[in-house]
């Protein structure tokens, strides 16, 4: 998962005391990131609302996470069940920032609240150390000086910051340097100055103690964009800025000047809204939601960049290529992902997808192939890993799923429309249909097409030649068909529906009923055969996987909780051990399944 980002607001990434971790939030996840293989991830997931920020205590044991509603949830980091330890509501509305004070036992929190944008409290009772006033608009950010004696610095979009002394923390005077919103303020680690960064593109430096102003960087503006986020080096003498204007600065605090400028891109969505200095990495988020590791030494060209998926999954697929897993995935925005052995990620250059991916698949020519609400079924290199223009069937309807076979062919399911195309172009049509299709799969061996409807029923179509015929031949299920899927060898058609069940035919047997499956307690709506042909697994609105055993109805494997709070919405599997789930949280998982 990537963060959340909104154009114009900025992201606040914590780092871990030890240089670690980083963490940052999209959803009601706290998403915690090893810096230096960021594929190691843990997901804290205990938030009702959306959590806005996250940061861990000086000590290292604790986070705490702030939401929307205005909640704070102090949570232990050394365990992997995140225990809750506190749990506070400050102020009344959107928490935008927070802070410690060094001993891990203050913390400063500000945001937006009906009746003050601010509180400052004792972590283990909750009972106030000082009052944060002084502003007359939501507070967008706060930092406490990590020395005694302690002062706390406020920033505002009423274009003003506040500068207090403590503890009890007191208002001592209104810092008014900046002719715009002031969206970031940080102590250095050393606790000697102190730093402002505005929506007008300055940066002002302040003495630590006294809160006196002491100079600008950059001379009149230090970017030509508003700025987000500034972050300080281990020793404070220098700073990194990240900025609308589509740059990231790294400052010599004495000098006033930059000494590096890292240009992240031209597009929108290479503006930077935050950035992180940990240790020897520098990191900034670009409003696309991707994490640069910045590289002093090759200022165009960050060392790595995290892409994935900053919103909703909603499908998944994994191919073998070379001895190596790649997991594709789809997201509701038409971003495809690819990720290889959980490890590098990755995707296709072009353009590509403009609206949610519905369903995806790979064919036997080596393509992706994809079907999305822009009312296009794409075939996609693998390979090649780009977009090309011209394989991009344009459909009639918007197309609800796509699967593949031998002998070039695939079929789309439409709103009112079934397509068999062979070699990537439209052969054959049915329209008219008396029924609403949901959801189509070919017969590996490509002699049959199953389509599966909301009235229940599953219609068996003969592929011949480049036709599909209605031979009158259709299945019952128990209720309107959510998914299917043939096993890897042609030998079973599995299905599940809204009545919660899971049934498997056998095809030998002209596609009788060869065992159901209970267990979901709501709508399953994805499935996936083991590769082994003997096992298949179900998700669903519950949250639920499952993995059953065909012949055996009994013996079934429960991954509850698999993606807290958030439907499953693909499945896949990578080898008969080896299950990957994928969410509407946007996170992928992998699971080994032992039976």
């Amino acid at each position: 998962i990537l963060p959340q980002m909104e154009r114009g607001v900025s992201k606040v990434i914590g780092g871990d005391p030890k240089g670690n971790n980083f963490l940052y939030t999209n959803g009601k996840c706290v998403i915690i990131r090893n810096i230096e293989n960021p594929a190691i991830a843990d997901i804290y997931t205990e938030h009702a609302h959306q959590v806005t920020v996250a940061k861990y205590a000086p000590s290292g044991f604790y986070i705490a996470s702030g939401d929307a509603s205005g909640k704070i949830r102090i949570w232990d980091t050394t365990q992997k069940e995140h225990l809750l330890k506190y749990e506070y509501t400050p102020i009344s509305g959107k928490i935008k920032d927070i802070a410690w004070t060094e001993d891990s036992k203050r913390i400063a929190v500000v945001g937006d609240g009906r009746e003050k944008f601010g509180a400052v409290f004792l972590w283990d009772s909750g009972s106030s150390v000082g009052e944060v006033s002084g502003h007359s608009k939501l507070i967008n950010s706060v930092d406490i000086r990590q020395k005694r004696p302690y002062r706390l610095a406020t920033a505002s979009d009423d274009t003003c910051g506040s500068f207090f002394e403590g503890p009890p923390f007191k208002f001592k005077f209104t810092l008014r340097d900046h002719s715009q919103f002031v969206n970031c303020v940080r102590f250095s680690p050393d606790g000697s100055r102190f730093v402002t960064a505005g929506a007008d593109g300055q940066i002002f430096i302040y003495d630590g103690t006294n809160g006196e102003r002491v100079c600008s960087l950059g001379g009149e503006k230090a970017h030509k964009g508003g700025i987000y986020a500034v972050s300080w080096s281990p020793d404070s003498s220098q700073l990194i800025s990240a900025s609308g204007d589509k740059t990231v600065k790294l400052w010599d605090v004495g000098a006033g000047t930059a000494v590096t400028t890292f240009n992240m891109g031209t597009d929108v969505l290479d503006q930077q809204l935050g950035c992180l200095w940990q240790k020897d990495h520098l990191l900034s988020i670009s409003l696309s939601g991707y994490i640069n590791y910045l590289d002093k030494n090759n200022p165009d060209r960050p060392i790595r960049t995290v892409k994935g998926h900053s919103k909703s999954i909603q499908c998944l697929t994994v191919h073998k290529n070379e001895g190596r897993s790649y997991i594709y995935s789809g997201s509701h925005d038409g971003h495809i992902n690819i990720l290889c052995d959980l490890s590098g990620n990755d995707c296709f250059s072009g353009k590509g997808h403009s609206n949610q991916v519905s369903k995806m698949v790979v064919d036997e020519a080596n393509e992706l192939v994809t079907c999305s609400m822009d009312d296009t079924l794409r075939y996609t290199n693998i390979n090649k890993k780009e977009y090309s223009a011209s394989d991009l069937v344009k459909m009639d309807f918007q197309p609800k799923s796509v699967s593949a076979a031998t002998g070039g062919l695939s079929l789309a399911v439409c709103i009112g429309q079934i397509v068999l195309l062979k070699d990537k172009k439209k052969v054959f049509t049915l329209d008219n249909l008396d029924y609403e299709a949901e959801v189509g799969v070919i017969h590996p061996g490509g002699t049959t097409a199953a389509v599966g409807g909301t009235d229940g029923k599953i219609r068996l179509y003969a592929i011949q030649g480049t036709t599909l015929k209605d031979e009158g031949k259709t299945i019952e299920a128990k209720g309107p068909i959510t998914d299917m899927a043939y096993s890897n060898d042609g030998a079973y058609l599995a299905a599940i529906d809204e009545k919660k069940v899971a049934t498997v035919y056998s095809v030998a047997d002209g596609h009788s009923v060869k065992q159901e499956f209970y267990g979901h307690h709501a709508k399953p709506v994805t499935l996936a055969w083991s590769p082994d042909n003997e096992h298949f697994a179900t998700g669903g609105m519950d949250m639920m996987v499952y993995i059953w055993t065909v012949a055996d109805a009994d013996q079934r494997i429960k991954l509850p909780d698999s993606h807290r709070l958030h439907h499953v919405s693909g499945l896949a599997w990578i080898d008969e051990h080896t299950l990957v789930t994928a969410s509407h949280d946007a996170s992928i998982k992998q699971w080994t399944i032992t039976y």
